[in-house]
């Protein structure tokens, strides 16, 4: 691909392209930043004043509940003062003779009025008089928590004041007791008032009011009776079923705080509670709110500002747009001239601003650029073309790399890789390997090379696009030039038919041209280094103290000669028996090339030799080529043949030392399975070898 003639202009047009756009920038920052510091001065003043009413509603309703403990805090003092007063009537005597003392109460102590109930009792307990609402009742009707509470006063000699004595909600009161005392200070009796829950004297129920449907007025015990509501039906009902205030009674129960007289306020999300105690008849007020409802009016202030400062924004913003944009007349007016520039329009005169100041240095800054620019076009129109010459006509591959893409490809390269031209431009250089492995091994090569002496030389395999394989002579060298960015440039050279031709003439040396197998002298030079790998193994076991009887083995050789060979040959032809060893040859390699290697030794001898093999793994090799062989009967010109293999097997032991003597002793061995009737395995040691130069027979 034919890169643009003038990237400059390419790459700063499109910018340019938008009139005004540096001003409209410039007029969108700065209308930014107006309505941030408008709105941001506006959420502040309106937090404030949020925060301001919040804070006096809190410390109002925190007042008001703690005037409201104390207002009945004072009842139930005024209500001690009179039944003391009722006390201070009462003398020992009359605690003796209830009649009179029934006389005194209903007609001298007028205070006996203000109690609903009211019960004296002696010392040892017994009810001497048990008045309600002004009638003489029995004792027995006398509550159970009653008795309790007149029991406890005459056991401790202290005033109290119960717990809330439920029934239905009309029937539920309080107990003063009082302790009747002599001169001696011995107490004598006791004296109990019992106010209902909402008598005047305790808990009415004007104190609830007025109603409102943001907030709520109640009393409760510490153990979570409601005793006064704004809602009457809510009137010994449970705390914990009241919005708001059940997750504070719910966290004052968890910390275990005793009753304190000051009263506290907790700011929930849509509630504001606040709670003061009575520490004597162990009772809290609580005043709960609505906090949406308390602040809707608050909030409809502030939407109102909002909409007034939207208003006085957007006439700020307007002014200053204007205001800019006049301003910016003359900054339009040359970035209409540079684009004029850059489109090569320049043959007209350019209405370029007047003026002084940076408007008139930028104008003659744009006049020089002008002529550098046309000097800049010419030479880079002539480097183009001399560039696109070289990668056209060039006998070898040409490319440009950076950051491991394919900036650039020759005419050359995109033929000897199989691709179109311009098919690899700007691809990954990855897409030229077979595998991520092979590029991340000649990726190390190339760095170490570069690292070394700043040079790649070397042979590489690529991929082409059907994905075959090309051998390439590789040169690098890396280019520091700002132009290419710091890429590297290669040159490519097709050497796969050279490699090919190498490859060839060496796998010929090496094999046997009719069975495809190792030759002989290929056989004997990796015998030979099993056989030295072996000795340097043995001299560092004698060294170690180890005879050399007890060196472990290094595997087995076979050596294979086909039995009734010559019988093909003669009756079949030379072309049948050329069949029978390349057919012979592929089932030797089928068998063993997963645990050896094989070879033709010549004629119809082959060797095979297992590395590392165990005796009876190699007696179980010899045997399956055995019978493999035998199953095998060719037939040719109309008649069938039967084959079979006599197989010499020897020990790979210290006592082989070289390839002659290895050779020597298979050879004996298949002479012996030779002798002893063909189509069989003998198994000998080397150790076993007689004086006379032959293997006696071993005991396999």
């Amino acid at each position: 691909m034919t890169p643009p003639a003038n990237p400059v202009a390419a790459a700063q047009e499109p910018a340019l392209g938008l009139p005004g756009s540096l001003v409209l920038r410039l007029m969108a920052v700065a209308a930014l930043v107006v309505v941030l510091a408008s709105a941001a001065s506006v959420w502040l003043v309106s937090r404030a004043a949020g925060q301001e009413a919040m804070r006096r509603m809190v410390g109002q309703q925190t007042d008001e509940v703690e005037v409201v403990a104390r207002l009945l805090a004072s009842k139930i003092e005024q209500s001690q003062k009179v039944l003391r007063t009722v006390a201070q009537g009462i003398t020992p005597a009359m605690l003796e003779s209830p009649s009179s003392l029934d006389w005194l109460l209903q007609q001298g102590l007028p205070a006996v009025g203000f109690f609903d109930a009211l019960q004296v009792a002696r010392k040892d307990g017994e009810l001497r008089l048990n008045i309600r609402a002004g009638q003489l009742v029995k004792a027995a009707d006398l509550d159970p928590a009653e008795r309790d509470a007149l029991r406890r006063t005459l056991i401790d000699g202290k005033p109290q004041v119960s717990e809330l004595i439920a029934g239905r909600t009309s029937n539920a009161r309080i107990l003063f007791t009082l302790p009747l005392h002599s001169e001696e200070g011995a107490v004598l009796g006791v004296v109990a008032g019992a106010l209902r829950l909402q008598s005047q004297g305790l808990l009415p129920q004007s104190m609830a009011l007025p109603a409102r449907d943001d907030s709520r007025l109640v009393v409760f015990t510490r153990d979570g009776t409601i005793l006064s509501h704004t809602d009457p039906a809510r009137i010994m009902g449970q705390v914990r079923d009241e919005p708001g205030l059940a997750p504070v009674f719910a966290e004052w129960l968890r910390r275990a705080q005793p009753v304190v007289g000051r009263g506290v306020t907790e700011v929930q999300p849509d509630h504001i509670v606040s709670v003061a105690g009575m520490p004597l008849p162990q009772w809290f007020v609580a005043r709960v709110s609505n906090s949406q409802a308390l602040l809707a009016p608050l909030q409809g202030a502030q939407r109102d500002a909002w909409w007034l400062a939207a208003a006085v924004i957007a006439l700020g913003v307007l002014l200053l747009a204007t205001a800019m944009a006049w301003m910016a007349q003359p900054l339009a007016q040359l970035c209409r001239g540079a684009q004029q520039l850059l489109r090569h329009d320049a043959r007209g005169a350019i209405d370029w601003p007047g003026g002084r100041g940076e408007v008139g240095a930028l104008v003659r800054v744009f006049d020089g650029l002008a002529q550098q620019k046309r000097q800049q076009d010419h030479l880079h129109a002539l480097l183009h073309g001399q560039f696109q010459a070289i990668l056209e006509n060039a006998s070898v591959g040409i490319v440009i790399t950076r950051h491991g893409v394919l900036e650039v490809v020759g005419r050359q390269a995109c033929l000897t890789l199989g691709y179109a031209e311009g098919e690899l431009q700007g691809r990954p250089a990855r897409t030229l390997y077979g595998s991520d492995a092979d590029y991340a091994r000649l990726g190390e090569r190339v760095q170490s090379a570069f690292a070394a002496h700043g040079t790649f030389d070397g042979d590489v395999c690529f991929v082409r696009k059907d994905g075959s394989p090309v051998w390439a002579r590789v040169q690098g060298r890396k280019v520091n030039s700002e132009a290419l960015g710091g890429g590297t440039v290669w040159m490519l050279e097709d050497i796969t038919a050279a490699r090919e031709a190498q490859y060839q003439q060496a796998w010929e040396l090496t094999h046997d041209a009719l069975t495809q197998l190792h030759n002989r002298s290929a056989f004997d030079h990796r015998l030979a280094l099993l056989l030295a790998e072996r000795s340097a193994r043995t001299r560092a076991t004698g060294a170690a103290g180890t005879a050399v009887d007890d060196a472990p083995d290094d595997g087995v050789m076979l050596f294979l000669d086909l039995d009734h060979f010559t019988l093909v040959n003669d009756v079949a032809g030379h072309d049948a028996g050329d069949d029978v060893l390349r057919h012979v040859a592929r089932l030797i390699e089928t068998q063993v090339r997963q645990v050896g290697w094989s070879a033709r030794l010549g004629g119809d001898e082959f060797a095979v030799v297992l590395p590392g093999c165990p005796l009876a793994r190699g007696q179980a090799v010899a045997e399956q080529l055995r019978a493999t062989v035998q199953a095998w009967e060719p037939s040719y010109q109309g008649r069938s043949f039967t084959l079979g293999v006599s197989i010499g097997l020897v020990v790979l032991d210290a006592h082989l030392h070289d390839v002659a003597s290895v050779l020597n002793a298979a050879d004996m061995a298949c002479y012996d399975a030779k002798r002893a009737g063909r189509n069989r395995v003998e198994t000998r040691h080397a150790r076993d070898m007689t004086s006379s130069g032959r293997m006696a027979l071993g005991p396999y």
